[in-house]
């Protein structure tokens, strides 16, 4: 898989690149993902969640948690014992931590700053991990899967939701057209940031989705690995058994 970044800043590792990415568009970012996305993206990750209820999980790791969305939801819909949104992004973690004040989750829900490559928790910590779009900004995919799966309890379940490309026409023509050109061009307007919305792009076409994807979770341990493509296939929930 080619590494692509989004500052092109050599002094910078990618995994710097994308906590600076984040920390520049934290302002913006939960407006521009609905917005951006038509709301569509509310009812992906509340798809995401349902592949959880099965496990009934009463602890919960989302991974690239960002403003806190997908932990929001696993509150609301799961109640799990323990739940905790980590992320590199301290301007991400800020907004969460805000919103949890204002829905009175300050206590039911730890937002805390770290690296999915070197996740600061005991093997066999939880029931449960969840990953929104935040897989493809691993700096080292198999690492962050690996350390996914130590943190796992055995049997417990890792639920990835990524961008994935659509393969029929006209859907296909339509989303290359989008994401090329329309995603950029609002996401440097709104954010102000103009790397961001053309590095998702291109983060999208260089990660290895599907069937790939799949073979990647299997080599590295997780059984029962499913995948489903939502929305024509713009993107794909994947999951997986430790």
């Amino acid at each position: 898989m080619a590494t692509v970044t989004p500052y092109k800043d050599k002094q910078l590792s990618k995994k710097q690149q994308v906590e600076k990415m984040f920390d520049n568009i934290a302002h913006r970012y939960d407006f521009l993902n609905h917005f951006l996305s038509m709301g569509i993206d509310k009812a992906w990750r509340r798809t995401a969640i349902k592949k959880l209820s099965a496990v009934k999980p009463q602890s919960v790791l989302d991974i690239a948690t960002g403003t806190g969305d997908i932990a929001f939801e696993v509150h609301k819909r799961l109640k799990p014992q323990t739940l905790v949104g980590l992320d590199l992004s301290e301007g991400m973690l800020s907004f969460a931590r805000e919103k949890a004040r204002k829905k009175g989750l300050k206590n039911a829900i730890t937002f805390v700053k770290g690296d999915s490559e070197n996740l600061h928790f005991a093997d066999n910590s939880f029931e449960a991990v969840i990953v929104s779009f935040g897989v493809r900004n691993f700096e080292n995919l198999e690492k962050g899967l690996t350390e996914i799966a130590r943190v796992l309890k055995p049997g417990g379940k890792l639920v990835v939701l990524e961008f994935s490309r659509p393969k029929t026409f006209p859907v296909k023509q339509l989303y290359n057209f989008y994401f090329s050109y329309i995603l950029p061009l609002w996401g440097k307007l709104i954010s102000k940031d103009q790397s961001a919305y053309t590095y998702l792009p291109e983060s999208v076409k260089s990660f290895p989705e599907g069937n790939e994807f799949c073979r990647i979770m299997e080599r590295l341990g997780f059984g029962s690995v499913e995948q489903k493509p939502l929305t024509f296939g713009i993107c794909t929930v994947y999951s997986g058994i430790r």
